[in-house]
């Protein structure tokens, strides 16, 4: 399991987002047996998206170097990072810098994004998001290699180019894609090592533009279909697939409910998920640690098989 780091409350900085709060929920999920933590990323959002329930988002990585210094042994995630807002060597060189000097902790959680507005600002075509990612995964793992890189892409041409220091782990950190998509999941399936679909309700489907999934006979049957597309393509290496349990996710502020949420962690690993993300509710960050007490007593040890 990994849980998430609020620092997108950035409207409560110093108590959930500042690197004392970073410091000191990193170290309370490590000690309670958490796999990883993990952060999102809008480095900036349009106004119109803020005031319709959007939030900010310091950068990912900043967070997670803060976690890493603050930690020894739990997992640095992005849930999710999107590569089509920057070159996608530039996103290499920052997630083999930390995996480097994390001793291999990172998680590299990326989606292809869906905020026309902020691929905008950025500079970066909406259009072309899809093809951005795919082309981001393999200039990543061959920038990733040490090697020297010949590539042409959409936005740039590396004609002899290499990058030291090359990330701890050899091949790169895990790439989990995001998305409830068919194209994420297959993507995921094709070119990374795990696919991060998330529970939506069906009407933000036009705003979040990926499909809902409202329960989990939806989510096993998109499992399904993601294991018959592994067979069509010849994929054999097990892929993860990590899953927010019900009402541990980002549309729910729930109390934390030990018995509900083994059952519905019991209830996913029995439809295929391999990794649960959690989104633990609190707003403070007493509330926070509480909880996090509460999964290390209650609910940790239950599911660990």
């Amino acid at each position: 399991m990994s849980v998430q780091l609020p620092t997108h409350q950035v409207e409560h900085f110093d108590e959930l987002a500042s690197a004392d709060a970073i410091t000191e929920l990193s170290r309370a999920a490590e000690a309670a047996g958490f796999d990883a933590v993990f952060v999102t990323e809008h480095p900036f959002p349009e106004d119109r998206w803020l005031a319709t329930g959007g939030h900010h988002a310091p950068d990912p990585f900043v967070c997670l170097t803060v976690a890493a210094v603050a930690t020894t042994t739990v997992r640095l995630q992005t849930n999710l990072c999107i590569p089509a807002y920057r070159n996608p060597f530039m996103l290499a060189k920052t997630v083999a810098t930390l995996d480097a000097l994390s001793g291999g902790r990172v998680i590299l959680g990326i989606g292809a994004g869906y905020m026309e507005g902020e691929f905008t600002a950025l500079g970066m075509p909406y259009d072309e998001r899809n093809e951005l990612t795919d082309e981001a995964i393999t200039a990543m793992r061959a920038a990733w290699t040490g090697q020297s890189v010949s590539m042409d892409g959409r936005h740039f041409n590396a004609a002899g180019n290499t990058m030291l220091p090359k990330p701890a782990r050899v091949g790169g950190p895990p790439i989990w894609i995001g998305g409830n998509s068919r194209r994420a999941m297959r993507r995921a399936i094709e070119l990374a090592d795990g696919w991060v679909p998330m529970p939506s309700p069906a009407k933000a489907n036009k705003r979040l533009k990926t499909p809902g999934i409202e329960n989990v006979a939806e989510l096993r049957a998109r499992i399904e279909e993601a294991r018959e597309h592994a067979t069509a393509v010849g994929r054999t290496e097990p892929l993860e697939v990590a899953f927010m349990p019900m009402g541990l996710d980002m549309f729910t502020n729930a109390p934390v409910q030990p018995a509900a949420v083994i059952e519905s962690v019991q209830e996913l690993s029995a439809a295929g998920v391999t990794y649960a993300c959690i989104t633990v509710p609190g707003d403070t960050r007493r509330e926070l640690l509480a909880n996090l007490e509460v999964f290390a007593t209650d609910i940790l040890p239950a599911v660990a098989d």
